[in-house]
């Protein structure tokens, strides 16, 4: 991995930049984006603030990266899941893995909340559902249902049931996501497939 200055990083270097990410998706998931100081993160850390600034050029560069590395994490758990389905039942895993990820993960659903609410550009909107339109459609294929269906909305209710079901049992702890998740499976079975 290249740094900042044009070379590539070497093994400490790039153990203490995984190390800070982490420090900043805690302390960010915990405090809030605008309570975490580079101070914070430095002491948290047990580093300098100039020592954070040698590796991110600052806490807005640092909460990005942290964001990106919570994001990456989240894709890359999905799209196993997702694979290792095939194309017929792809949306169930999507919806399972997406709920079970981010269950299991409260600090990464506040950071990635923190930093779209707080650093992060807004993604295009277009790219959350298309991806899970895509799914529905060739699921669709490979189980010869053919007819119209508006795939958007379809995509945009299951986003919003995940974004609920997630929200629910962070607030929740009682409240029983795996099987809000099958239900909501269920629906999009039944509804859709």
């Amino acid at each position: 991995m290249p740094s900042a200055r044009g070379r590539n990083l070497t093994f400490t270097e790039e153990a203490r930049r995984a190390q800070l990410i982490d420090v900043t998706t805690e302390l960010v998931a915990d405090l809030g984006y605008a309570a975490t100081s580079l101070g914070r993160i430095a002491d948290k850390a047990g580093i300098t603030k100039a020592g954070v600034l040698y590796h991110f050029p600052s806490k807005q560069a640092l909460v990005e990266a942290a964001h990106a590395e919570v994001l990456s994490e989240l894709v890359q758990a999905v799209a196993s899941a997702v694979d290792a389905a095939g194309p017929a039942a792809a949306p169930a895993a999507y919806i399972r893995s997406m709920i079970g990820h981010l269950r299991e993960r409260p600090r990464h659903v506040r950071m990635i909340v923190e930093a779209m609410t707080s650093v992060a550009p807004l993604a295009d909107p277009k790219a959350r559902w298309s991806s899970v339109a895509d799914l529905l459609s060739a699921a669709r294929a490979a189980r010869g249902i053919s007819g119209e269906v508006d795939l958007r909305t379809a995509a945009l209710v299951i986003g919003g049931g995940i974004d609920a079901i997630v929200s629910e049992s962070l607030s929740d702890p009682e409240y029983d996501a795996t099987a809000a998740a099958k239900l909501l499976v269920g629906v999009v079975e039944r509804g859709l497939l």
